[in-house]
Parts: C-alpha cells; structure tokens; sequence
C-alpha cells in the first residue's frame, strides 16, 4: 500500500516539473499538417473543383460532405481516446488519412479511374468520399493532439507553453500555405491552374509529413494517469449545459463567428480572380495579408487583461470592421481592385478581434467546470462545422443555378460571389455582435486569455 502510494506521489512530482523546450518544440510540429492543409482546404478546394469541371453546386457538395464528417467524428473520436488512451497511435493514424486523402482530392478522380467511367455524378461521389475521409481524419489527429497537453503534464506554465507553441506552428503553417501558393503561382504560370492546385497540395503534405514525423520521434506517449483518470470520474452531465441560456448565447456568437471567417476565406479566391480581375498570385498574397494582420492583433491581444464588458467592447469592434469591409467588398469596382490590399487589412483585424474574444467567450462559459469543457468545445465545434458546410452549399447552389444566377444578378447588379461575401460575413457579424451585447458574462479578470486564444 504505501509502495504504491510512493509510486502514485512519484508521478505526480513528475508531472509537476516543467517540460524541456525539446518536448515543447516536437509537440507544437504535431499540428503542422492539419492546419497546412486545412488553409489550403477552405481557401482554394471550391475553386480547383470548379475548374476541373464540377458545378459549384456539386463542388459545394464536396465540400459539405467533409464538414459534416468532421463534425460527426468530433463528436465520438474523443470518447473512444478517453476509453483507450494511444494519443500517438491515433495521431499517426489520423495523419495518413490526412496526407493520403488529402493528396486524392487534389488528384485525379481515382473512382473514375477505377470504373473507367467519367461523370459529373461519379466525379462527385469520388471527390465527396475522399473529402469525408480527409476530414475524418483530420478530427482524429486534432482531438488526439489537443487531449495530450492535460495528460502530459500538470504544470500550468509548461501546459500554457504546449499550447502557446501548437498555435505559433499554426500561424506558421497558415503563412507556408500562402507562400508555396504565393512561389507556384508566380513560376508555375505556363502550366494549367489544375496543376497547380496540385503542386499546392503535394508540397503542402511532403511539408506537413516532415513536422509529424519530428512530433511522432520527440513526444513521449503521456500514460493515462493517475491525474487523467480523476479528471475523467466525475464528468459534469450535458443537460449542465443545456439549462443555462450563457451556453445557447456563446454557441450562437461562436457559430457566427466562425461562418465570418470561414465562408469569407472559401469565397475570397473566387471574388478576386472573378469579380475584380486580378492577378493569379492574388489569391495568395491576399489571403497572406489578411492572415499577417490577423496574427499581429492576435499576438497584441495575447497580452491584454480582459474583462466581461472588454470582451463584449472588442467583440463590437471587430464586428463593425467587418459590416465597414461588407459594404467596401459589394461597393469596390474592379478597375480600383488594388484597393482589395488595403480592404485586407480591415477583414484581418475584424477577423483577429471577433475569433479572439469569441473564442475567449468559450473559457468564460466553462470558467471552472474543467470536467465538462470537452463537451463544450466539441459540441460547439459540431454546429460550427456543419453550419459552414450547410452555408457554402447554399452559397454554392445559387452559383450553379443559372436561371436564379442571372436574376439575382441582374436584379442586384452583382454578382453571387460578391454578395455572398459581402452580405454574409457582415450580416452574421452584426447579429453576432446583438447576441454577445445580451450576454451576462461573469468578471473573467483573473482568467488571463492564453489558453482560449489557442483553441
């Protein structure tokens, strides 16, 4: 008995002493290749599937099918990790469905191959289920990576330190994505889009595969202590959740928020090689200046003391830089479309501020219930998914309707693409910003924003 209550003691000490930089470093890599292909998923898969020939309505449904699959696996994938443990079985695993499916939809239709037959239908399906797999696979790695932090140590400042560093290998994934396009597009240019679309792809996973491999030899497998266990006993019930009104708020603000970002990033490439005519390399060097402001602001408000009235105040900003960018993307004319460089600089900031505290609004709503912040995250992380699938369809939809396309079009006198990005990004931020303006927040000034920034 005391043998094993000296063990138990041991290795709580141990997971008391602070990580070396080495582990740090090897578990922030880990991340690298799905957040690499995920900035090369929402901001260029539309447009290389229409330009391989499938309607946006199609193209949209390949789309959707990814979403929907990663949400659904979200759900489950964490239970089954807190039942069997493995985190770095699971990471690997998730990591070659990522590279391998990832690589076949940017590819060519391996199911047409296959059956030696070539239709638009046959070309969906084979698309769909590769973006269903990609996407599967891309939630087992996240969950698997993410879980690790709580099991791999108990000091607050090393925890802080493995998610501090998982999201600076974000931003430098999200910047290698633009530059490998930013390099393609510029030597690439006798080749066709399609080509290069795929050279974005491969270089990307060849990439992203290198960090895996350096996560996978430098970060030792965290056994399912004695810490972990206790942590999993006394979970807090979802119906918790479901009888506090702060819950339904934060899920629709988050909601929100996240269509902001993600239908904008989705539409962008269309809106400046389509509506404003410009260059091919636009479709990197805007996204990379959107995404430079971005993290800028992200890392200035990484220090910032928040408050409950501070986060809403700041949460308004960034949604009313957002309806201010709306208004400019349906007004701008393409013959002033270098005006596009400095309206990037607005959506860059709306969009740190509003995913900053939006994000932060999580932590609040959790504040100390620790034991049912899983549900939480993944159950918001669900209705995000699948609410920006369901909007890209739709979105896509009326491009391919040709009929509603040019009545839309002549009625309005612009474009699908134009309004869906103007509209919709700043329709979203102005009822996000109402929402979030009724909430009762708790004082949240003690509670510094390193981890919520980091989800």
């Amino acid at each position: 008995m005391v043998n094993i209550m000296d063990n138990q003691s041991s290795i709580e000490e141990q997971l008391d002493e602070p990580l070396g930089r080495v582990t740090i470093l090897s578990y922030g890599s880990g991340h690298m290749l799905n957040d690499i292909t995920s900035s090369c998923w929402f901001t260029y898969l539309l447009f290389f599937l229409t330009d391989i020939g499938l309607s946006p309505s199609d193209a949209a449904v390949v789309m959707l099918s990814g979403q929907l699959a990663d949400g659904f696996t979200t759900i489950f994938v964490g239970e089954l990790i807190d039942r069997f443990g493995h985190f770095k079985l699971w990471h690997a695993g998730g990591s070659i469905l990522v590279a391998v499916s990832f690589s076949s939809v940017f590819g060519s239709c391996l199911p047409c191959k296959l059956t030696g037959t070539i239709s638009s239908t046959m070309e969906t399906v084979g698309y769909s289920t590769f973006a269903a797999i990609f996407n599967v696979g891309w939630a087992v790695t996240q969950v698997s990576h993410m879980s690790m932090v709580n099991c791999m140590t108990s000091n607050p400042t090393s925890r802080v330190s493995l998610i501090s560093c998982r999201n600076a290998f974000t931003m430098i994934a999200n910047l290698s994505l633009y530059g490998i396009a930013l390099l393609i597009f510029s030597l690439l240019q006798s080749v066709s889009v399609i080509v290069q679309y795929r050279w974005i792809a491969y270089v990307s996973i060849a990439l992203g595969s290198c960090f895996v491999v350096v996560f996978l030899i430098g970060t030792k497998e965290p056994g399912l202590n004695q810490h972990c266990q206790n942590k999993r006993v006394s979970r807090i019930s979802w119906t918790h959740w479901f009888k506090k009104v702060l819950y339904y708020q934060v899920a629709l603000v988050y909601m929100l928020t996240r269509l902001v970002t993600n239908v904008s990033q989705a539409l962008l490439a269309f809106y400046v090689i389509n509506d404003l005519e410009m260059p091919q390399s636009s479709k990197a060097l805007v996204p990379a200046i959107i995404y430079v402001c971005s993290l800028i602001v992200s890392v200035i408000l990484q220090e910032t003391r928040w408050s409950s009235w501070r986060l809403k105040k700041y949460f308004s900003v960034g949604a009313i830089l957002w309806i201010l960018s709306g208004v400019g993307i349906i007004a701008l004319p393409s013959r002033m479309h270098n005006f596009m460089y400095a309206l990037s600089i607005t959506i860059g900031v709306g969009n740190a501020l509003m995913t900053v505290t939006s994000i932060s609004m999580e932590g609040v709503l959790v504040g100390e219930d620790l034991n049912g912040c899983a549900f939480v995250y993944g159950s918001l992380s669900f209705v995000d998914k699948v609410s920006c699938g369901l909007a890209l369809y739709i979105l896509e939809s009326y491009q391919g309707s040709t009929s509603t396309r040019k009545s839309l079009e002549s009625a309005s006198g612009y474009s699908v693409t134009r309004l869906g990005l103007g509209l919709v990004p700043a329709a979203c931020s102005l009822l996000s910003a109402i929402i979030a303006y009724t909430m009762d927040l708790p004082d949240t000034r003690r509670r510094p924003l390193a981890e919520p920034l980091l989800a």
